[in-house]
């Protein structure tokens, strides 16, 4: 099969790889209908994260062709989500909702890799979540949405307690920044301020229910959150990006006693604890227990209540997955759908 290869930052390839087998009796073997690229990606693309031929993708979609003989909640011929953390969904950490932490967590990014034809899922009962049906086409790229940037941006609003009477302020405006606009928007806030300089996400972040557009960044960000909410902050704060201004801004921006929900992949941030304590605020995030929000997620989607799939802004076929880094790279894509 073919499949995306990572040999150093910054080169990417699409190269023949094995086909998957079952492993284990609670594998299932899917093929693809659609993956993408992922800002997460771009970690070791640029160098950030180690890649030496690391296969690459946890963004998945497709139809289950093969099953071991454990699995018991999907079967053949169904058409699946996945999430981007395997997990039985069964241990005390995954009934607790932390599937993204359980005890046989496994991130598909580093053993599996879904920017593929195929892909083996192990604890396919507790990864994996059928849909109601075949979807239409134009469906799949918001069941897609729903295996990492959807699910990561509900529970970045869930951790922040988004939700009616609410201001939530949103740091980031990429893919995953833009789902916490519309997961906040359904969770009932009242007022969304996104925080946004690129014309085209500021129109996405509206379409998704933003209120108010603040384009300045750090301490001036900061300063007109304060602005627009009386001088106090918003109640919750959704971090998206991970970097130390993102942050920072984000603390600094949440009011005493409000909530700050995190979900960028933090290197290399060094949070003041003086600035953390005098701050008085609730902080919760880390990697999105996706899983826990499949089944509401794909019903959402089904009944065409969220379109999440607009988030995709350029769609390349598998072979020109290296180009679509490269746009994701440049920020010439918020986010790059790839098809097989």
């Amino acid at each position: 099969m073919r499949g995306v290869v990572m040999h150093t930052a910054g080169d990417v390839r699409v190269e023949h790889r094995d086909d998957p087998k079952i492993v284990d009796p609670t594998d299932a073997i899917i093929r693809l209908t659609a993956t993408c690229i992922c800002g997460s990606d771009l970690w070791p693309y640029r160098g950030v994260e180690p890649a030496d031929h690391q296969v690459m993708g946890h963004e998945y979609v497709g139809v289950v062709e093969e099953i071991g003989d454990a699995v018991q909640t999907v079967k053949v011929g169904d058409f699946v989500v996945g999430s981007f953390v395997i997990s039985d969904n069964t241990c005390e950490i995954c009934r607790s909702g932390y599937q993204s932490q359980c005890v046989h967590r496994t991130f598909v990014a580093q053993a599996i890799g879904t920017q593929a034809e195929r892909a083996r899922i192990p604890y396919a009962d507790g990864t994996l979540v059928a849909t109601p049906g075949q979807p239409a086409p134009d469906l799949i790229p918001s069941l897609l949405a729903a295996s990492d940037v959807l699910g990561t941006g509900w529970f970045a609003a869930v951790a922040a307690e988004a939700g009616p009477g609410k201001t939530v302020a949103v740091v980031g405006d990429g893919a995953v920044g833009l789902m916490g606009v519309l997961a906040a928007k359904q969770l009932g806030a009242e007022r969304i301020i996104a925080m946004s300089r690129h014309p085209a996400r500021q129109h996405l972040a509206r379409f998704y229910g933003a209120t108010d557009i603040v384009t300045e960044r750090g301490d001036e960000g900061v300063a007109k959150i304060k602005e627009l909410t009386g001088g106090l902050g918003a109640h919750s704060v959704i971090e998206a990006v991970g970097t130390q201004e993102s942050t920072m801004q984000a603390i600094n921006a949440t009011r005493p006693g409000g909530h700050m929900g995190f979900v960028g992949v933090n290197y290399d941030v060094t949070i003041p604890g003086i600035d953390l304590f005098f701050a008085g605020i609730h902080v919760h995030g880390g990697p999105a227990p996706v899983r826990r929000f499949l089944p509401d997620l794909i019903q959402l989607i089904w009944d065409r209540t969220i379109d999440p799939g607009k988030v995709f802004d350029l769609t390349l076929p598998l072979d020109q997955a290296p180009e679509g880094y490269q746009a994701m790279d440049g920020r010439r894509a918020t986010k790059v759908l790839l098809t097989l």
